[in-house]
Formats: structure tokens, sequence, C-alpha cells
């Protein structure tokens, strides 16, 4: 079993950067692939980034490519994302997910443990 903890969560400006945690609990963490998903009023919930424990594989939707970044510290049991150059449609509730598998899933469905999300907004 893992439980999930997302902070970091805010009020920015376009342009602006956000750091968001997930902490992790459970024995299974260090074998768990890491994602974030985000989801927006009237949205599905879709895939952001995600990070293998296997063999370090790193996915990242196409756009937040060269500007959000997935990072992972097991010894912390914890995953960040890093969200540069944030953008209005950057708005969403951010949800951290975790799976036990060597894959990067991008779908949502893929996932059975997830946290309560955090609300970020960008305004311009």
């Amino acid at each position: 079993q893992v439980q999930l903890v997302e902070s970091g969560g805010g009020l920015v400006q376009a342009g602006g950067s956000l750091r968001l945690s997930c902490a992790a609990s459970g024995r299974t963490f260090s074998t768990c692939s890491l994602a974030w998903f985000r989801q927006a009023p009237g949205k599905e919930r879709e895939f952001v980034a995600g990070k293998s424990w296997y063999n370090d594989i790193t996915r990242y939707a196409d756009s937040v490519k060269g500007r959000f970044t997935i990072s992972r510290d097991n010894a912390k049991n914890t995953v960040y994302l890093q969200m540069n150059s944030l953008k209005v449609e950057d708005t969403a509730v951010y949800y951290c997910a975790a799976e036990r598998t060597i894959w990067v899933p991008t779908q949502a469905h893929e996932y059975n443990y997830w946290g309560q999300g955090t609300q970020v907004t960008v305004s311009s």
C-alpha cells in the first residue's frame, strides 16, 4: 500500500515557477513508478510527467516538455515536479500517482495509488 500527499500548489503569474512535492509512505515506494497528472475544470485528467523506478525512464506530455521536470528522492520517499515558464493553461488540480510497474503508464486508469491533489492557478 502507498499513501501519497501533495503540496506546493498555489497562485503564480504567467512565466513564474512552482515546485510540487509528493510525499509517499509505504514500503513499496522505491519499486513504484511515479507520475503527475492534472485535471482542469470540465476536462479529463491528463498525464503530465512520469518516472520509472526501474530504469530511470522519464516521460513528459508534449505540452510541458522543456518547462517541467520530474524528479524523485527515494531516500525521502518524495517525488517532485518543478514547473517553470508557467502558462495560464497549466491551471489545474495536480495529482501525484504511483503504480508498481517498471513502465511509465500515461493513462490514469493504470495507476492504483493517488494523492488528494493540489491546486495550481496561473494568472495572466
